[in-house]
C-alpha cells in the first residue's frame, strides 16, 4: 500500500521482520476480498485494490504470491496480535529493512506497467 509518506510495511509479531501486509486466501474466496480481509486483519485498514503489480514464485516452497498496490479507503492502523508496529518507508528505506526477495516485491509495486514476474529462493532472486 502507498501514500505520500511512503509504502506502508508492517513488523510481524513472530519474527520481528518488516515485511508488506499480506496473508495466505481462504480456499473459497475471491482474490480481492481475500486481499482486502488480510489487510484489514493485519492493519485495521480498509483497501480497494488499484493494480496487479507482481508475480513472485518461491522455487523452494512452491508458493506463489500476487502483489498489490493498494489505496486505503477507511479505518485506521491498528496493532494485533500478528502486527507489533508500523512504518511508511521511502524506496529507499526499503532495501535496507526487507530482504531481497520482498523487497523486490514492494518497489515493483511502485512502478506502472505490466506485472514484474519474479522467481527467489525466499531471500534472494534466482
Amino acid at each position: 500500500m502507498t501514500d505520500p509518506a511512503g509504502v506502508l510495511l508492517t513488523k510481524r509479531a513472530d519474527n520481528g521482520q518488516w515485511q508488506a501486509p499480506g496473508g495466505v486466501l481462504e480456499l473459497s474466496e475471491a482474490i480481492t476480498d481475500g486481499l482486502r480481509r488480510e489487510v484489514l486483519e493485519e492493519t485495521g485498514l480498509i483497501v480497494e485494490p488499484v493494480a496487479l503489480t507482481g508475480v513472485y514464485k518461491n522455487m523452494s516452497r512452491g508458493i506463489v504470491a500476487l502483489v498489490f498496490r493498494c489505496k486505503a479507503t477507511g479505518g485506521s492502523l491498528t496493532t494485533n496480535d500478528e502486527v507489533t508496529g508500523f512504518h511508511w518507508a521511502t524506496p529507499e528505506e526499503i532495501p535496507q529493512m526487507v530482504a531481497e526477495a520482498f523487497a523486490v516485491r514492494v518497489l515493483d509495486a511502485l512502478h506502472d506497467g505490466a506485472p514484474a514476474i519474479r522467481q527467489h529462493d525466499g531471500v534472494h532472486l534466482v
